[in-house]
């Protein structure tokens, strides 16, 4: 299957980026065809510009060829995975940036001619995974409404078909943890992309 990897932290020696590298690893070992999309490192723009907005409605709203090449990727998508740190109870702005943007109308939905209802435009993603990190401890992120997972899983699930799979991975309390909790969670996080069938 296809995968696309969206991966969202400015340092490239994180643990962000060491786990969202197990993502790649694991879904490669079971041969899918994994492109990955580092937002920061392509300098992603990190805002809908006033052209995309007044372009948005229209039959052609995406206007920058990098977001047209993304959505192409998403199109083509059998497996969506995003890799982030959860800041301020959310994905960072620049992955927030990257759903409006990407995710319009003709990618992500369609609207029903007559009734002008929403539809579902990724009906052939089969599996939509997260995976994260927090610095809070698990009760906080769950107290404040995760707004990182209900994005993903609720909010993009929905754009997806009724059998899409959802899978997600999350180390909270970062900052506590121990070495060896850091690599086993790097271990299951492989092993987790590694069975997506």
């Amino acid at each position: 299957m296809n995968a696309l990897v969206v991966f969202a932290h400015p340092d490239p020696e994180s643990y962000n980026r060491t786990l969202a590298d197990a993502v790649v690893r694991g879904l490669s070992s079971t041969g899918h065809q994994v492109t990955l999309l580092d937002l920061y490192a392509l300098d992603y723009a990190g805002a809908l510009s006033p052209a995309e907005w007044a372009a948005y409605t229209s039959e052609q709203p995406i206007v920058d060829p990098v977001v047209a090449e993304h959505a192409r990727l998403v199109k083509q998508a059998e497996i969506l995975v995003f890799v982030y740190p959860t800041w301020w109870s959310s994905v960072p702005a620049i992955m927030k940036a990257w759903f409006e943007r990407t995710l319009v109308m003709g990618t992500a939905f369609t609207l029903d001619p007559r009734t002008q209802r929403v539809r579902p435009g990724l009906t052939h993603v089969r599996h939509v995974v997260g995976v994260t990190t927090s610095g809070s401890p698990w009760w906080y992120i769950k107290a404040i409404n995760d707004n990182g997972r209900r994005t993903i899983a609720r909010t993009l699930r929905v754009a997806c078909g009724r059998r899409t799979k959802v899978t997600w991975r999350a180390l909270y309390a970062l900052d506590g943890q121990t070495h060896e909790r850091r690599r086993a969670f790097i271990t299951t996080v492989e092993s987790s992309m590694a069975a997506i069938r």
